[in-house]
């Protein structure tokens, strides 16, 4: 099962190196939903094929009483674009259910592309291999 992060506001302040998204990812991490993230470390994730999102202003993990024991579910829209809004769909052990509003914070269309194939290492994988299948040169 995936694994989600929950987190509060500057997510990765401080370890902002590559090694902190990439460990991430090697944790079963597959989301980041914080209240914002630090700049580089943002984009580190988007390489490792982790997906940030980002609560509206005003809502937290204490704002929507969240104590480990809910089950999660992201939606988002179909394609994939930039800054698109998703939804954390939450379930409570009793039953009840709602959706809170995120912001998915991937910011730029070749970001999407790097989140989709699953991180900058295999976009730049398939992009190799698109190119020498085209032009029939082996790498």
């Amino acid at each position: 099962m995936p694994i989600i992060v929950i987190a509060g506001q500057d997510y990765g302040a401080g370890s902002s190196r590559d090694w902190a998204a990439k460990v991430t990812r090697l944790l079963g991490v597959r989301a980041v939903i914080a209240r914002g993230f630090e700049r580089i470390h943002r984009s580190n994730l988007i390489g490792m094929g982790v997906m940030p999102c980002q609560f509206p202003e005003g809502v937290s993990a204490q704002t929507l009483a969240l104590n480990g024991t809910e089950r999660f579910d992201l939606a988002l829209g179909e394609p994939l674009r930039p800054r698109q809004p998703a939804n954390l769909l939450i379930e409570r052990p009793d039953g009840r259910r709602e959706s809170v509003p995120l912001l998915l914070r991937i910011d730029t269309s070749i970001e999407a592309a790097y989140f989709l194939a699953g991180g900058i290492m295999p976009y730049v994988l398939e992009e190799l291999l698109a190119r020498t299948q085209h032009t029939g040169r082996s790498v």
